[in-house]
């Protein structure tokens, strides 16, 4: 099942998960790591891109998202659209990025087909995704659910379109909870209902440092 998309109904749940990530990461920035790989890029599609976190460190960057709540705070250019149904002609960008948002879709391999139709030749994609066993020191009060673009098969979802892929995992320490409150933020930001995770709160020790487990799948077209 896919990961609900509120994005425009609630914007505060998304913006809280980043603030919580941002305020407690221990380890290297996602954003930072991706924008070192395209920096040389010319042009760069953010396939979901929120409110512009790629674009803060991609000054290239074209964002597109499906909900206007967040668009709206995303700087030019930008434009509301469907990942599944890009409104851009065939090749046209170096590279293209879906973090944390193939999930969403009931059809990720239709996004990723998309994806590359507005490659050039000599283009790059990459998606980004947890893993379904991501933070198990919560794993008392909350599991990930199962997407439709889990990192246990995205590398392969990937390879089926794309002429040559690369896989980055990560598992490791990234983000520490120093008390109750961010461990509750944490949860609410990944859809526990308030005061499910105000209790489940109470029953983690804190601080605690999550073992952050996930994939970066680089997707490459061929000249």
């Amino acid at each position: 099942m896919s990961i609900p998309r509120d994005y425009d109904s609630d914007p505060d749940r998304f913006r809280l998960g980043a603030r919580v990530t941002a305020d407690h990461l221990t380890g290297p920035s996602l954003y930072a790591h991706l924008a070192d790989r395209l920096r040389h890029v010319p042009r760069v599609l953010d396939i979901g891109c929120a409110d512009g976190a790629l674009r803060a460190e991609l000054p290239q960057v074209v964002g597109v998202d499906a909900a206007f709540t967040m668009l709206r705070h995303h700087p030019a250019p930008r434009l509301m659209a469907d990942a599944t149904a890009l409104p851009f002609a065939d090749g046209s960008f170096g590279a293209a990025a879906a973090v944390n948002m193939l999930y969403h879709l009931s059809d990720p391999p239709a996004a990723l087909r998309e994806a590359r139709r507005v490659l050039a030749p000599g283009g790059i994609f990459v998606a980004v995704t947890p893993a379904r066993s991501d933070s198990p020191e919560l794993a008392g009060v909350w599991r990930p659910g199962r997407s439709p673009f889990d990192a246990e098969e995205a590398p392969e979802l990937v390879s089926a379109v794309f002429d040559r892929v690369e896989v980055e995992r990560w598992d490791a320490p990234l983000i520490t909870l120093p008390d109750q409150e961010a461990v509750r933020n944490y949860l609410i930001a990944r859809f526990v209902p308030i005061m499910e995770a105000e209790n489940a709160s109470l029953r983690v020790s804190t601080p605690v440092t999550l073992t952050k487990r996930g994939v970066m799948v680089w997707g490459f077209v061929q000249l």
